[in-house]
């Protein structure tokens, strides 16, 4: 997996950026929010989430670590692709994504083309408990143990498990035991499987 990339803008579009890096062009999908952090500028940094398909292997970029990671959580639920997780992103920044599933604000997410009201719901229902609560500063943070059980589901998966099986079970355990770290919630997952 790549992590980020850094390199010359070549071109920019408000939907995607070719970026230069050692005489390599990477075709990079963006959201309009990244697009106005690059507009005006010659090199990027971009933090990369990379979807493998039958018929392409695609790169999205974020200008933060942030909008990467609420990109993550909406992919997560279903129904909801790579690219309408862009569109979203597109029509609102990730802060104004997550206090809108904060605040059960459906009507904030059906703003957004394609996404209508079984789906704002889903991404309502599915990713409340993923997003914590607002600390002093007034920001919504992930809580810790849903950045463990979500690297945990992640590894899982790659191992081959279904993930409606371990999802359940990694929510057994975290609530009978709150794991300290995400290679203990492995350990104890997989002898649940």
């Amino acid at each position: 997996m790549f992590e980020y990339i850094k390199g010359d803008i070549n071109a920019l579009t408000p939907t995607a950026v070719i970026l230069e890096n050692h005489g390599m062009g990477y075709f990079i999908n963006i959201t309009l929010n990244t697009y106005s952090q690059l507009s005006g500028h010659t090199s990027a940094q971009l933090y990369l989430h990379q979807v493998i398909r039958d018929d392409a292997h695609l790169l999205f970029g974020f200008k933060d670590m942030k909008e990467r990671e609420v990109f993550r959580l909406l992919i997560s639920v279903s129904g909801v692709g790579a690219n309408t997780a862009r569109m979203m992103l597109s029509s609102l920044t990730s802060e104004e994504v997550k206090k809108a599933i904060f605040s059960n604000n459906s009507k904030t997410l059906q703003d957004v083309k394609g996404i209508g009201t079984k789906t704002a719901q889903r991404i309502i229902i599915e990713l409340k408990d993923k997003i914590g609560k607002e600390d002093e500063m007034g920001e919504i943070v992930l809580s810790q143990d849903n950045t463990i059980r979500e690297e945990a589901l992640s590894a899982l998966v790659m191992l081959g498990f279904a993930k409606n099986t371990i999802t359940k079970v990694l929510d057994k355990i975290i609530k009978a035991n709150a794991p300290t770290s995400v290679e203990e919630l492995i350990k104890i997952a997989l002898k649940q499987l």
